[in-house]
């Protein structure tokens, strides 16, 4: 893995299609725990029926972010692809006729953010370690 020191820090270089890649996955995991514990079933079409407002809202987030630039980085493509997925995610819900109480929203909230935003931190953590492994 790359790094690139910024004033901001260190970051973690990575292809824009590997970390939309993590990012899909981690909403995927949220949709396959999420129905599984109401047990909804595990079916690929439910999965996808469940998934895709979610889906769309992080593509729309990073898309708003300009993540392809540092998509790595917690700001601003974590936080985008995190509050895209959420924020765009429900109100499409909305319009397909899907739930939105608030308490989904607050687990979807914590749940993404730990996952979206905390790749991104483990990745950067990773880049300092090696960073500073590298000046010994």
């Amino acid at each position: 893995m790359l790094t690139d020191v910024s004033r901001a820090g260190t970051v973690a270089r990575l292809h824009p299609a590997a970390a939309g890649l993590i990012d899909a996955c981690c909403v995927i995991a949220f949709v396959a725990i999420g129905r599984a514990s109401h047990h909804d079933g595990d079916s690929l079409g439910g999965v996808a029926s469940t998934a895709w407002p979610f889906l769309a809202g992080l593509a729309a987030g990073l898309a708003v972010t300009r993540a392809w630039r540092r998509p790595a980085a917690i700001v601003p493509a974590g936080l985008g692809a995190w509050l895209g997925t959420v924020a765009v995610g429900m109100a499409l819900r909305v319009v397909a006729g899907q739930g939105t109480a608030p308490a989904f929203i607050g687990v979807a909230l914590a749940f993404l953010g730990l996952f979206l935003l905390g790749w991104r931190a483990l990745a950067a953590g990773h880049a300092r370690w090696r960073a500073a492994r590298g000046r010994r």
